[in-house]
C-alpha cells in the first residue's frame, strides 16, 4: 500500500532569498474563520479574548502577535491564525476551518515593502499601512490578504493552490527590486 505523506503548500517552493528579502512559509497549527452571529459580536469578542488573549480586529486591523493573531478577514469576520479556536466560541460566532485553504508566507527584509508595491494596489507606506493593519486586496492577479507584522515584515496569504503563482511572483518583484538598486 502506497504510503501518503503530508506537505505544507510551500513544500519545494519555500523559503528563498534575494538581496536580503526572505520569502518563507509560516506553518500555524490552525486557521480558523470567526464569523459572530447577528447581534453577538461583543460576546465573540470577549470569548476570544478569554480563550486566546486577543479581541476581534476592527475592519482592516489585527489583533495578537506571532503565534497567535486574529486577522480583519472580510465584513463581519475574523480569522485565527495559530492556535485551534476554543470551542467556547462556537456560542457566539460561526466557526470555519480554514487550515488547509490557504499558504501564509512571511516577507522580510530592507526593501520588502517595495517587492509587495509591485504586486498590489494598496498604499504600504509606513505613515498609512502600520504594523497591525491588514487588508483583503489583489496580490499580482490573485486574491489575498497582506498584514504587517513588523518594520520591514509582511504576512501574506493566497489560496493554496495558488502556493507557486506567489513564490513565482515573488521572486519576480524581489529582483527586480535588487536590479534597481544594483544589487
Amino acid at each position: 500500500m502506497t504510503e501518503l505523506t503530508a506537505k505544507t503548500p510551500g513544500a519545494g517552493i519555500f523559503p528563498f532569498e534575494i538581496s536580503g528579502i526572505t520569502a518563507r512559509e509560516e506553518t500555524p497549527e490552525a486557521m480558523t474563520a470567526i464569523a459572530p452571529y447577528k447581534g453577538r459580536e461583543a460576546e465573540a469578542s470577549l470569548a476570544l479574548e478569554a480563550a486566546h488573549g486577543m479581541a476581534l480586529p476592527a475592519p482592516g486591523r489585527s489583533t495578537g502577535k506571532a503565534g497567535a493573531r486574529a486577522l480583519w478577514f472580510g465584513r463581519d469576520t475574523a480569522l485565527l491564525i495559530g492556535p485551534r479556536a476554543d470551542a467556547s466560541l462556537g456560542r457566539h460566532a460561526a466557526l470555519t476551518d480554514q487550515s488547509d485553504a490557504w499558504i501564509v508566507v512571511r516577507l522580510e527584509g530592507a526593501g520588502a515593502r517595495d517587492v509587495l508595491a509591485r504586486l498590489t494596489p494598496l498604499d504600504l507606506r509606513e505613515g498609512v499601512f502600520k504594523r497591525g493593519h491588514t487588508a483583503r486586496s489583489e496580490l499580482a492577479h490573485m486574491a489575498g490578504s497582506i498584514t504587517r507584522v513588523g518594520p520591514e515584515a509582511w504576512q501574506i496569504m493566497v489560496f493554496r493552490s495558488f502556493a507557486r503563482t506567489l513564490a513565482h511572483d515573488l521572486d519576480s518583484a524581489m529582483r527586480g527590486v535588487a536590479a534597481r538598486a544594483g544589487a
